[in-house]
């Protein structure tokens, strides 16, 4: 990428993302919605032109791809359902943890059901006393012999109870970051269980669900770099996962200003179309502007998270907490401008501002989003 414009490979990824959305994802997404359907084949269709390994290696299988061309990939697919698209994201950080981080065994035995989407994967930091403080998790795994045995529980885990991979942050040793390490967790080993599907404002394509552990045997072979490297790990893939659902945010919000746009152009009132109206035009020209804002800024985040920059963290939370928050803006708005209609089913908008709205508590809440940014300027 230059510093204004995509070069000719990632415009091409953009239109297959987009076609794909337009095709198998914009004209079913409102049915997901409405009957919670968890769209597994449609999912799996996406992993064929390579979106279930975005930045996974090519040596290991993946299409090895920067961060930039996967916020297009997921930013596109949000422009039909940010849920499906964001439950994508999340298969996508914990295969490039495993490619990344693991050793050569590792990603033999996970990474080729993983890259065809065949197995889907969770990652699972969040417990049910421990969101914003992450640091703080007490899932512990215990070493014996060539075995951790795992007890403690995950909240709010997409893919909970239907995907078959999990890679687990767990407490291996000391309080604080220093004592994690993580592990891949699979769904049928002995002691793993699973609450109920979370009923939710929003995200109804995919499931959520707490994860449980009684004292599972992991074999030490199923963890992800060295003893004590888990909370790094998991920061590092966090990096990536804001990026991707600053995305999702960007895709779904300019999929609402495009139905506002049709929208006022067609609606009248008092003898025009409300499109006609300066009020209206103001709006639409504000929504614009800072949507296009938040994506500039995020693009620059991606490629810093691409070339390993020094400020990549920084800018990636900033990133995020501006992409999520002009997202749900924008969408409001659109609302806004569809008046009592922008309420009902019948339109997408409803819909949107749903799913978006989640976008600014995960993958750290927007309040944590500007504690990085703030320590990481005091720290210079």
């Amino acid at each position: 990428m230059t510093q204004f414009h995509l070069n000719d490979d990632q415009l091409q990824i953009q239109e297959m993302a987009q076609k794909f959305t337009a095709d198998a994802i914009t004209p079913h997404a409102a049915e997901w919605d409405e009957k919670h359907i968890f769209p597994r084949d449609v999912i799996r269709q996406a992993a064929e032109l390579g979106f279930g390994s975005i930045y996974v290696s090519e040596e290991s299988g993946g299409i090895g791809l920067g961060r930039l061309e996967a916020a297009l990939i997921m930013e596109a697919m949000a422009y039909g359902c940010p849920s499906t698209s964001a439950f994508i994201s999340i298969h996508n950080m914990a295969s490039w943890m495993i490619d990344r981080f693991g050793d050569q065994a590792l990603k033999d035995k996970y990474l080729p059901g993983l890259i065809p989407m065949d197995q889907m994967a969770s990652y699972c930091l969040t417990e049910p006393s421990s969101g914003s403080d992450a640091a703080a998790l007490k899932t512990k795994a215990v070493l014996d012999g060539d075995h951790y045995v795992v007890s403690g529980s995950k909240a709010f885990i997409s893919g909970g109870g239907v995907n078959e991979i999990y890679v687990v942050m767990t407490r291996t040793g000391e309080d604080g970051p220093k004592g994690i390490s993580a592990l891949v967790i699979e769904k049928d080993m002995d002691g793993v269980s699973f609450g109920a599907n979370e009923k939710k404002l929003g995200w109804h394509s995919q499931p959520t669900a707490q994860v449980n552990f009684d004292e599972v045997r992991v074999p030490v072979s199923n963890r992800i770099g060295a003893e004590g490297e888990g909370f790094r790990i998991a920061m590092m893939g966090l990096d990536g996962g804001r990026l991707n659902i600053g995305a999702c945010s960007l895709g779904g919000a300019q999929r609402c200003l495009d139905e506002a746009v049709n929208y006022t152009k067609e609606r009248k009132q008092f003898g025009k179309a409300i499109a006609d109206f300066q009020n209206t035009q103001f709006m639409l020209a504000d929504m614009e502007t800072e949507l296009q804002a938040a994506r500039m800024l995020l693009y620059a985040a991606a490629v810093k998270v691409t070339e390993n920059t020094h400020d990549k963290t920084r800018f990636a939370a900033m990133a995020k907490r501006l992409a999520t928050d002009t997202g749900s803006s924008v969408v409001d708005r659109a609302l806004q401008l569809h008046g009592g209609y922008g309420y009902l089913q019948d339109y997408p908008i409803e819909r949107f501002w749903r799913d978006l709205r989640v976008h600014s508590i995960l993958e750290g809440t927007n309040q944590i989003m500007r504690m990085i940014v703030g320590r990481d300027m005091l720290r210079q």
